[in-house]
């Protein structure tokens, strides 16, 4: 484990985005932090809750480039984070971690295209994430390749609604990668909305919706329900989305 806790402090923040988003507010209302007691933390909840905004401001504040990569990632395709690392204070105990990654679904492209620059300069960049260019792939063939080539022990990664292109047997290869790395003495902060990947055991979920910030297991999740209602009778579900 190496970051504990995300804080935001009590004194009157700006007023704007991000700050009125709702995970922000949520966190301010409980003490103003966000705990991280297990090797694995999932954020989950509906779009435009503000997951994606606390990610980027805990990447940021642990001099993570905003838009994805390691640490030693220093491109900006667009200048779009938000300014909510400004205000972050990350409670970071024991060891430093060997690497650092912040792995974006929306930037996967971007990431890819800084990779395939540093290839040209030198042939260990295209070893490090599987020996083939990553654009000559699928984005989920090479979103897994990053993770499976390039994170290592007792990395610290954060990664943004990955199951975006990985077919469901490739959230579950997500799984073993996941174990592989806690098992190494890394920790994971991801935000999703896959009920598959929530899966991982003993991992800490919170939820985020109208009723606030929730520890939950993963049966009582809106996305673990709300899937499982569709499975259970797909026909009568479909008849009651699509009836006129």
């Amino acid at each position: 484990m190496f970051v504990y806790e995300m804080r935001l402090p009590k004194t009157k923040l700006p007023k704007g985005y991000p700050y009125d988003v709702f995970a922000v507010q949520e966190i301010l209302k409980q003490a103003g932090s966000l705990s991280f007691t297990a090797p694995v933390t999932f954020l989950s909840g509906d779009n435009g809750t503000g997951k994606s905004t606390i990610l980027e401001a805990i990447a940021v504040a642990y001099s993570i480039n905003p838009e994805g990569g390691s640490q030693n990632f220093n491109f900006a395709t667009v200048e779009s984070h938000s300014s909510l690392h400004e205000q972050v204070i990350l409670v970071k105990k024991g060891d430093i971690p060997r690497t650092k990654f912040f792995l974006r679904s929306e930037t996967y492209y971007n990431v890819a295209s800084e990779l395939e620059e540093l290839g040209k300069e030198s042939s260990l960049a295209h070893a490090s994430y599987g020996g083939q260019p990553l654009h000559t792939r699928s984005h989920g063939e090479g979103l897994l390749s990053i993770i499976e080539n390039r994170f290592g022990d007792k990395g610290f990664y954060l990664l943004d609604e990955p199951e975006a292109g990985l077919a469901t047997s490739r959230q579950f290869a997500l799984l073993q990668e996941i174990h592989r790395l806690v098992k190494g003495g890394s920790q994971l902060i991801i935000a999703t909305h896959s009920p598959v990947i929530m899966s991982y055991p003993d991992a800490v979920i919170y939820q985020f919706s109208q009723v606030g910030i929730e520890k939950l297991p993963l049966e009582e999740t809106i996305a673990f329900k709300e899937t499982k209602l569709f499975y259970d009778d797909p026909k009568r579900m479909l008849h009651y989305l699509l009836e006129e």
